[in-house]
Parts: structure tokens; C-alpha cells; sequence
């Protein structure tokens, strides 16, 4: 009996994937060309607002920027009077792409198995096809880090644009690799353990991330001098060789004010050449010395309870902009351990309203990721040149009353379509609907 109900449930499970996925084919695809978005209000992020301005779109690209712009033929002009356009918003931190179904594991891929496994890539996990990605992709987000959890080193994260059909057409042009770093606080309410076995566990995880560094080091020496030849191949220290260069940052996932000082300490004494800090809850606490190790933020969640009981209820809602006022570079991310990444617009209106203030805000989830992720380039404003990556609304993306009207990414105009769209016509328009009788 026990097996058929296991099988029953496995089929179950099956049917209900196979569902979302024929619900997601089902969804209207991209159109590309060019465009012109007319008559709007341009949030440019990086050079000022124009009032009822042009944004020409071809090729993926912006081409065009400006009240003067000369409009081709056969360009597919939208006329967005009374609407304002601005540059696609960056979650520094989620799971998108990783997890699926949370009571079954076999759809969740953002875990893998060892302390140590920096060589497991996001990238090649992200499924194009999860639910979450037309979710959060018409709410403006259209660019997230998809990041790995679990383990010490739990892996690489990478940037994706919320469009594509592959994880290589969604790569924007980032990778790093992450450092759960060592907690020395209890995991919440329901850790049990003593402070003993709390301060145990804290040294035996340091160790593991000393001797892991110590041995990143010395195989990229012996790669160096062999010139790439000869070394055994190490898939560990292999994905590490290019932290130990400086070519990728570790992303250290750090919350506790003691933990972040142990953290910077940590950083200055391996001479880590590229670093972002992640989490950060109580960043607030030690802003100064994050300030004066000169290393940028990616805080989040902002809407979050007090990490400690006798808190102010706001110090989450705060934390962004009291890290600004002491001078770091503060980007923002969503919770990274459910779904809800479409409410990025929402965290970044907290901050702004508890001391970040507006235009902070916008930066934190526009240019100031794009900058942390080496992609400003391309990404994080609208300027010619840039991805035609952006949307259009009715009104300020930070206010729940707000409606996106259109989205962009790489130049495809992407359908307002999602499970969440679907199932609201569904049941708005009920048929036979509920009975009289």
C-alpha cells in the first residue's frame, strides 16, 4: 500500500510538472524589431528625466534617446503619453531558475551536495521555462542573480536576463562564486544547539574555508608556472582560480555584525582581490567598517524583521540607506529562499522611504548592481548604445497601484503573460461561473 501511494505520488508530481510546463509553452512568444516608445517620461537613471522624449529600440539595442529623434518608417511606434519608461531593474539575489516545486526535490536544483562545491554553475541549472521567470520579468525585474545555497562554497552564481531559451541566451554577463560565511549566531528559533556546539561548529566551517583557500592559492601558483599544463585536474580549486586571480569576485553571504567584521577581517588578511558582500542584515551596526574596507553591498531582503527582538521594527526597512549615508555602494535583492522575486520593486520603495530616499532606490536596483556586476556597460540605465532592456508603467514602480504596460529585454518586446495573468482571467471570467441555485 505504501508503495502504490509513493508511485501515486510520484505520477501526481509528474502530471502537475508537466502541467506548468505545457501552461508556459502555451504563453504568447517575444516579437523583435524596432520600436519606438513616443511621448513618454524617460528615467534615464544616469543622465536626468525627459519629459516626452523617444526611446528607439533596433537590433536589441537603444539607438536613440532624446525629444528630437527622428522616428524610421516601418518602425512599430507606442505611444506612451502619460507613461514613464525606465531601465530594467537587477535582483542581486535569488534562487530564479533553481527551485520549482518546494515539496519536490528532483525540481529543485540550487543545492548540491558537499560543503565545498564551487565548480557546480548556476547557469547550467537555471530552467528558461520555470514559473517565476514571466512572473517577475512583468514587474519590471528583468535581471536577476540566480545564486546557489547550502554548502560553505555552495557554487557559482550567474547575472541572467529573465528571457531566453537557454541558460546560455539568458547569461547577461556575470559570474561569481558564493561564500555562505561561517554564522557564530543560532539559525533561528527552532536551533537547538548549545553555544558550545554553536562555537564548534562556527571553527570547524572557518577551517574548511581556510584550508580550502590555502590549497585555491597554491594550485593557481602551480598552474601559473606550468603555464596551465601539467597540473591534475582539480574541479574545486579550478572554479576558484579565477577568484584567486581576480577576475571573479566571492559573493559572502554574511548577516551577523560580528559575523561581517570576522568577514572583512578574513578578506584583508588573504589579500581577496574582488569581493561583494550579500545579505548584510545587520550592515548597519559596523556601516564604518564596511565603509573603510572600501567593498560595494547587495542588501536584502529590505522587507524583513529585526534580526535581533529588541530592534526598531524598521532597522531591515533602514539598513540600505544607513549603509549609503556611511559611503557603501549599496545594491539590493529580494529573499532568496522563495518565489516572491517580483516584489523587488516593493523592497526597493521600503528603503527608499526609511532613508535611502528615491533616487537611491532606483539606482540600488538599476546602475548600481549593473556596476557591482560589471555590467553597466549594457545594463542599468537608458542610454544609447545600451540592451533594450527596460519597461513602460502608468506610474511610480514602487507603489502597488502601479501597472507595467510593456516590457523590453535585449530588444523583444515580452508578452504581459504569466501563470499569474492566466489564472486571473480564468476565474474573472468563470464559466458556467457560480450557481443560482
Amino acid at each position: 500500500m505504501k508503495r502504490k501511494s509513493y508511485n501515486m505520488s510520484c505520477l501526481l508530481t509528474a502530471w502537475f510538472c508537466i502541467f506548468i510546463s505545457l501552461a508556459q509553452a502555451q504563453n504568447p512568444k517575444g516579437t523583435y524589431g524596432t520600436f519606438a516608445l513616443t511621448n513618454a517620461l524617460i528615467q534615464t537613471v544616469t543622465k536626468g528625466t525627459i519629459t516626452n522624449g523617444t526611446v528607439l529600440i533596433s537590433n536589441g539595442k537603444i539607438v536613440a534617446v532624446g525629444v528630437d529623434v527622428t522616428v524610421p518608417s516601418g518602425a512599430r511606434i507606442i505611444d506612451c503619453k502619460g507613461l514613464s519608461v525606465y531601465p530594467g531593474f537587477i535582483d542581486g539575489g535569488t534562487r530564479i531558475g533553481l527551485t520549482e516545486v518546494g515539496s519536490d526535490p528532483r525540481t529543485q536544483d540550487f543545492n548540491e551536495i558537499g560543503e565545498i562545491v564551487p565548480q557546480m554553475k548556476a547557469l547550467t541549472a537555471v530552467n528558461p521555462n520555470a514559473t517565476a521567470i514571466p512572473v517577475t520579468r512583468i514587474s519590471g525585474v528583468t535581471t536577476a542573480l540566480a545564486a546557489p545555497d547550502g554548502g560553505l562554497l555552495p557554487g557559482t552564481a550567474a547575472l541572467v536576463n529573465l528571457h531566453g531559451y537557454t541558460p546560455d541566451q539568458m547569461y547577461a554577463g556575470f559570474e561569481g562564486v558564493v561564500i555562505n560565511f561561517p554564522n557564530t549566531g543560532r539559525r533561528g528559533f527552532f536551533d537547538r544547539r548549545t553555544d558550545d556546539e554553536i562555537k564548534k561548529a562556527s571553527e570547524k566551517a572557518l577551517k574548511q574555508l581556510n584550508d580550502a583557500w590555502e590549497k585555491a592559492v597554491q594550485y593557481a601558483k602551480l598552474d601559473s608556472a606550468s603555464q596551465g599544463k601539467g597540473v591534475t585536474y582539480y574541479p574545486e580549486m579550478q572554479a576558484l582560480l579565477p577568484v584567486v586571480r581576480g577576475q571573479i569576485p566571492f559573493l559572502i553571504e554574511v548577516n551577523a555584525s560580528k559575523d561581517i567584521l570576522a568577514a572583512l577581517k578574513w578578506v584583508k588578511e588573504r589579500n581577496v582581490k574582488k569581493v561583494v558582500l550579500t545579505g548584510v542584515a545587520e550592515g548597519w551596526r559596523v556601516a564604518d567598517e564596511i565603509a573603510k574596507a572600501n567593498l560595494p553591498v547587495i542588501a536584502g531582503p529590505v522587507i524583513a524583521l529585526p534580526s535581533r527582538e529588541y530592534d526598531r521594527y524598521d532597522k531591515g526597512y533602514a539598513n540600505p540607506g544607513l549603509l549609503k549615508k556611511a559611503g557603501v555602494k549599496v545594491a539590493l535583492k529580494t529573499e532568496d529562499q522563495n518565489t516572491n522575486y517580483r516584489n523587488l520593486p516593493y523592497h526597493a520603495g521600503f528603503a527608499a522611504a526609511y532613508g535611502l530616499g528615491k533616487e537611491e532606490a532606483l539606482r540600488s536596483v538599476t546602475i548600481v548592481p549593473a556596476e557591482i556586476f560589471g555590467v553597466a556597460g549594457k545594463l542599468g540605465s537608458i542610454e544609447v548604445g545600451k540592451s533594450a532592456t527596460l519597461f513602460v508603467t502608468d506610474g511610480d514602480p514602487f507603489e502597488t497601484k502601479t501597472q507595467v504596460k510593456q516590457v523590453f529585454i535585449d530588444g523583444w518586446q515580452i508578452p504581459l503573460v504569466s501563470r499569474q495573468t492566466l489564472l486571473y482571467e480564468e476565474f474573472l471570467k468563470r464559466e458556467p461561473g457560480i450557481s443560482k441555485n
